[in-house]
């Protein structure tokens, strides 16, 4: 430290004494050197004892010194030959930038006697940059109708070497539509522009890639490179086409309005707007087809709009019309031939000629009674008849010619024979289809809603078939059925009077019919436990650093006043977007740590728990909790020991209270004991009357717990742990008992109950199925 003082402090001292020589004066005429720029340490510059004709031996009781102001000593003397040599990398660039002439002016001074020599090395430019282009990809947009010979400028290269070292040239990549003018002025102003060849197609080539070379002066020389990326500009010059000049289709007659009969195509291949096609129809005279079909002027899609008869118009011609979307917008047109295809829609017509009337009982054979036409308006096969006579009669068809026919007699005739009509009696009674219907509706249905519709069949005929509908009033002990609903007498349709609760009323039923169960619906959003409290609320939770991934943090229960799978609640984290510290089991709402903390990790960390139903749709309710990081679990207990105790002693009353509290807990356990003892003798003398506990399986792989008149709805997460169950009270009917088996080894029966017409909460219990 001392010697690098001394050396600054000498440094200054000289300094000063140049500026003092200079006052008066004393400095001696300039030397001029040169030196490349980036030459190697040591290389000589100049001999400064041979131009200052010094004596060699001198040097050292002279002490000859290099003197600059600049940051670096680029130049030094070498003390025994006195030349003047290279000493830290030279650059011209920084040292110059943007000037065409650069130099290192320095001083030179001797002692005894005190001699200052000003010097001037010029620093000399190589060839050590390379031209370069401000951006790497330049964007042209060149529109397809340009002309040749249009021209477009070029970003120029910048090199920062000067001289012949600069920017000479410029290079274009082999192309057939451009070419490159170079324009070469003062030094370093050199540029380029692009030429236009030969014109543009956009539809053949939408983009041409060049690339542009920039070579500077050297030798060898550096070149810089710049991509041109140039987008052809489309201008309307197609016009569309359509894949065919005439098309032709069929459409079977009495088609509904709608059906496709085909999808006309037109192309254009210019872009945007230019190739962007409308469809219409072109009017030809006074036809009019556009009530007969619906031509979509984007699609090209051409529907039945209206009627079709073959027996009017067999065939249809339309000529379409595709214009393009340009500012001279460009058309054509096609054919389009529809044929109309007979459908077998009209019945034979018969027309009867009489040629005998009455018909004598003693005719003989052959002769001809009438004559017969038939005809029909269908085409084709559709329109071919055949006649014949059914039964066993006297009379048989013969042909004259194609649809004429003559009814000749074809055996004796009798009169006596006639034909006898049997009328109907109203003897069969309405039958229901089923004699019970079960009923599902869901619960806040709205007023006016059909729950279902009942049918009867009568086999009697005419006004004795026809049947009316009532409902009959069953004097249910919770509402009168004919307050609840409401049945069409005409339809059969049975209709709500009112919106049904789930929570106040399960089900209800006819005794004639119909029976009607109310659906628990999703109206009941979760509700958060103690003890936190729902969003809105600082809940707070404090961990220590040192935690390990796993560490429980807090655990969050809520319940849900729904039933079933409308009350499977599942838990998640909704914020912070990302957290990867803390997860929750969705199952259990349990918040534990997933990872060790940082000392990146903040200090305290909002958590927000999103509690989900599982009803459709789902409700949810949130709960905030700030999980704070303290420093040791010691940390944490001292937050419950905050508040100061205050010892007092052990008074009278103190004593009283003792008494008072021992004396409750003798009576309050020998009442317990009073009450289980009461509780087994009723159980084992009412053994037959109770049924034991029952678990039953449903197909959509739910479970029922049921005790006496309680049945329970037991149902498993997709992520719930083996011992996890949720039990939920069954909103469904009962089922007849059947046998099933768990795990392979305790096995337990389904039993049909009873309907609980009381509302039962939920939980989660623990189960141990072994």
């Amino acid at each position: 430290i001392e010697y690098h003082l001394f050396f600054h402090r000498q440094e200054y001292i000289w300094i000063a004494v140049l500026l003092w020589m200079y006052r008066y004066d004393w400095s001696a005429a300039q030397l001029s050197y040169s030196v490349s720029e980036e030459a190697n340490k040591g290389t000589v510059v100049g001999n400064i004892v041979k131009d200052l004709q010094i004596n060699v031996q001198d040097l050292e009781t002279r002490d000859l010194r290099i003197v600059s102001t600049y940051s670096k000593d680029y130049l030094d003397v070498n003390q025994r030959s006195g030349a003047l040599i290279v000493n830290d990398r030279i650059n011209r660039e920084e040292l110059c930038a943007n000037l065409a002439k650069c130099s290192l002016e320095i001083q030179a001074v001797l002692k005894s006697p005190t001699h200052v020599q000003r010097i001037e090395v010029n620093v000399l430019d190589v060839n050590d940059n390379a031209p370069r282009f401000s951006e790497n990809i330049h964007i042209l947009n060149v529109s397809e109708s340009s002309l040749r010979g249009e021209r477009y400028f070029l970003p120029v290269a910048e090199d920062a070497d000067i001289g012949g070292n600069a920017v000479k040239t410029y290079k274009l990549s082999t192309n057939e539509h451009f070419s490159l003018d170079v324009q070469s002025g003062e030094e370093q102003d050199v540029a380029a522009e692009l030429v236009l060849q030969k014109p543009l197609d956009r539809e053949k080539q939408p983009i041409i890639k060049l690339l542009l070379t920039a070579l500077d002066g050297g030798k060898p020389p550096r070149t810089g490179t710049l991509s041109l990326l140039i987008n052809i500009i489309d201008v309307n010059d197609n016009v569309p086409s359509f894949e065919k000049s005439l098309y032709k289709t069929s459409v079977q007659e009495n088609s509904p309005a709608g059906t496709v009969v085909i999808k006309l195509n037109a192309s254009d291949i210019d872009e945007g707007v230019n190739g962007k096609v409308i469809y219409s129809v072109i009017k030809q005279g006074t036809i009019d087809l556009s009530n007969i079909f619906y031509l979509h002027p984007e699609t090209g899609e051409i529907t039945v709009k209206g009627d079709l008869d073959f027996e009017k118009t067999p065939a249809y011609e339309i000529r379409v019309q595709a214009k393009d979307h340009g500012h001279s917008p460009r058309s054509s047109h096609t054919k389009l031939l529809i044929e109309v295809i007979d459908v077998n829609d009209n019945a034979p017509e018969i027309t009867v000629t009489s040629l005998m009337s009455p018909v004598k009982e003693d005719a003989e054979t052959g002769t001809i009674v009438a004559l017969i036409g038939a005809r029909d308006q269908d085409g084709g096969n559709n329109g071919v008849t055949h006649c014949q006579v059914l039964g066993s009669v006297p009379f048989k068809l013969i042909s004259n010619y194609k649809n004429d026919y003559s009814l000749v007699v074809d055996g004796p005739l009798d009169r006596e024979v006639i034909t006898v009509h049997v009328s109907d009696v109203n003897d069969n009674a309405p039958r229901f289809m089923a004699p019970v219907i079960n009923v599902y509706v869901k619960e806040n249905s709205p007023t006016g809603s059909v729950l279902c519709s009942v049918k009867a069949l009568d086999a009697d005929l005419g006004d004795n078939a026809k049947l009316s509908y009532t409902l009959l009033n069953n004097n249910h002990r919770i509402i009168p059925i004919t307050s609840a609903v409401n049945i069409n007498s005409e339809t059969g349709d049975i209709v709500t009077l009112q919106s049904f609760n789930f929570e106040e009323l399960k089900t209800f039923h006819s005794n004639v019919t119909v029976n009607v169960f109310i659906l628990d619906e999703n109206d009941n959003s979760p509700t958060i436990l103690a003890p936190y409290s729902e969003h809105g609320s600082v809940n707070s939770e404090s961990i220590p650093y040192s935690a390990e991934a796993g560490y429980f943090v807090a655990k969050i229960r809520a319940v849900d006043a729904d039933s079933g799978y409308n009350a499977l609640l599942s838990y998640h984290l909704s914020e912070p977007k990302g957290n990867n510290l803390f997860r929750i089991g969705t199952s259990t709402g349990e918040v534990r740590t997933k990872r060790r903390m940082s000392d990146n990790d903040l200090k305290t960390h909002p958590v927000v728990v999103l509690v989900c139903d599982n009803g459709e749709p789902s409700l949810s309710a949130t709960v905030s909790i700030d999980v704070v990081v303290v420093e040791s679990t010691a940390d944490i207990q001292t937050q419950f020991r905050h508040v100061p105790i205050k010892e007092d002693s052990f008074s009278d009353l103190n004593l009283y209270l003792l008494i008072a509290i021992v004396a409750v807990s003798v009576i309050f356990l020998l009442s317990l004991i009073t009450l289980i003892a009461v509780r087994c003798h009723r159980t084992e003398s009412s053994f037959s009357r109770y049924s034991a506990p029952m678990i039953t399986t449903h197909p959509d792989g739910s479970w029922s717990y049921s005790k006496s008149t309680q049945q329970y709805d037991v149902c498993f997460s997709s992520d719930t742990l083996k011992s996890d169950v949720v039990v939920f009270p069954a909103p469904f009917p009962p089922v007849d008992a059947e046998l099933i088996s768990i795990n392979g080894g305790d096995t337990f029966t389904r039993t049909q109950t009873l309907p609980n017409t009381e509302k039962v909460g939920f939980g989660f219990a623990k189960l141990l199925l072994s």
